[in-house]
């Protein structure tokens, strides 16, 4: 049978693409570095023998695997002589769509899972990534590693107990958003008593602002030195419009349809546990927000 390869390999690899840049993004927490990672599966996969591969998403996966491990391997070793605050990319979307799409998001993608994520390592990532995320057998990861696949599943269970500090997104979206709203009140009144009541005493800011105007980068834990740091954002609260970012609570700020930073909020127990701010505008640049800056 001749084989018409007038579409081969660019149709089969769309078909996948979706599902690589999933992958990509949940080892990286980068949009910007899976869409990377999912370019050079294609060029891989332009160059390469594929006749007797029977599985072409399996093969792609793990070619999109091994790429994302290399550049979080490099990762480590930049940031073992950097001291930066780093918060993930986030997915920005309008509040009013699909709630349904929201819950998927915050359930496998949310901000605080890609933090904890972050303080995996390379191996343990990959490894819990590809089994509970997307229920590839150790049998094959394994390979991906040049682990055993005992030794796979044991860098996955290192993994797991390590991420039970990434508490669940409550499902009630409406509920954490009466909690973002009262502490929004209380910081435009400066009632510290009230902030003190919504914040959980461990919260943790981290606010990514790379060499922009809203830096320096901070991280910080404790009710007390929150406020204190958050009086900084005070200012451009008049910008701010409400969000979902990585299907929970958030806010885009913008002025003049320019991006000034993404805020993610996390609430747990009727109280803020954390907020992530990017307002890297290098970082900012290469979001694609064209649907929320609309709104």
């Amino acid at each position: 049978m001749t084989v018409n390869t007038t579409d081969w390999p660019a149709e089969p690899f769309e078909a996948h693409r979706g599902h690589l840049h999933s992958v990509a993004y949940r080892m990286l927490g980068s949009l910007t570095e899976a869409d990377d990672a999912v370019q050079e599966a294609w060029l891989r996969l332009s160059r390469a023998d594929t006749g007797d591969v029977k599985n072409l998403r399996a093969w792609l996966t793990t070619v999109v695997s091994r790429v994302c491990l290399d550049m979080l391997r490099s990762r480590a070793a930049r940031r073992e002589e950097s001291l930066d605050v780093h918060v993930p990319d986030p997915i920005v979307t309008r509040v009013d769509d699909d709630p349904e799409e929201h819950a998927v998001l915050a359930d496998s993608i949310g901000i605080a899972l890609l933090v904890v994520l972050d303080t995996l390592s390379p191996t343990e990532r990959l490894a819990f990534v590809l089994h509970d995320v997307f229920a590839m057998p150790f049998e094959q990861i394994g390979p991906i590693l040049d682990r055993s696949p005992a030794a796979a599943k044991q860098l996955a269970s290192r993994a797991r107990r390590r991420l039970r500090a990434a508490p669940p997104h409550p499902a009630d979206l409406d509920r954490q958003w009466s909690v973002v709203d009262a502490f929004l009140a209380a910081s435009q009144e400066g009632d510290f008593e009230r902030l003190l009541a919504i914040l959980d005493p461990d919260v943790v800011l981290r606010a990514d602002a790379g060499a922009g105007p809203l830096g320096p980068s901070v991280h910080l834990s404790g009710a007390r030195e929150v406020i204190a740091q958050a009086q900084r954002f005070r200012s451009l609260g008049r910008y701010a419009r409400p969000v979902i970012v990585n299907g929970g609570p958030g806010f885009l700020v913008a002025r003049d349809g320019k991006p000034l930073a993404v805020m993610a909020v996390t609430v747990q127990d009727d109280k803020i546990t954390e907020m992530d701010i990017l307002s890297d505008p290098a970082r900012l640049g290469q979001l694609d927000l064209s649907g929320v800056l609309g709104s």
